[in-house]
């Protein structure tokens, strides 16, 4: 228990924590992406946001890209920081544009992405990843 309490935990574990954020908040995300996926091949009319005079075609193709794709690189931990920011774009524009005018638990899910997605940017994707393998610092 007293290690559980500790304000200064090992890096053992944060890497562990990272590797449980990576996969977990992927795994969810995906389910957003592979519709859209699904979608884009459907070979279907697409019915879709057009974001900043793109079309609704390129738009649904970037979001598409942001969260399957890079969300397969972060939970993989493979480029995450590059992974990470299409996916943090991609939830900027959501929460600014395109559900800008609605209340917040309209945009709260959104915004969690956001936040979560912005702390893989900056802390990484720990030592549990191909990131780790393959460009850690040999000695």
């Amino acid at each position: 228990m007293k290690k559980l309490l500790n304000p200064f935990p090992n890096k053992a574990f944060n890497d562990v924590l990272l590797l449980f954020l990576r996969v977990a908040v992927g795994l969810l995300l995906l389910s957003h992406g592979y519709p859209k996926l699904l979608k884009l091949i459907s070979g279907q009319p697409i019915s879709f946001a057009s974001i900043m005079g793109m079309g609704p075609t390129l738009s649904l193709a970037l979001a598409m890209f942001a969260e399957f794709f890079c969300a397969l690189f972060v939970m993989f931990g493979l480029l995450t920081r590059f992974a990470a920011i299409p996916i943090v774009f991609t939830f900027l524009v959501i929460v600014t544009l395109v559900h800008g005018a609605d209340p917040l638990p309209q945009r709260e899910l959104p915004y969690l992405y956001l936040i979560v997605y912005v702390i893989i940017l900056f802390s990484g994707p720990g030592k549990y990843s191909l990131d780790y393998l393959l460009f850690r610092k040999r000695k």
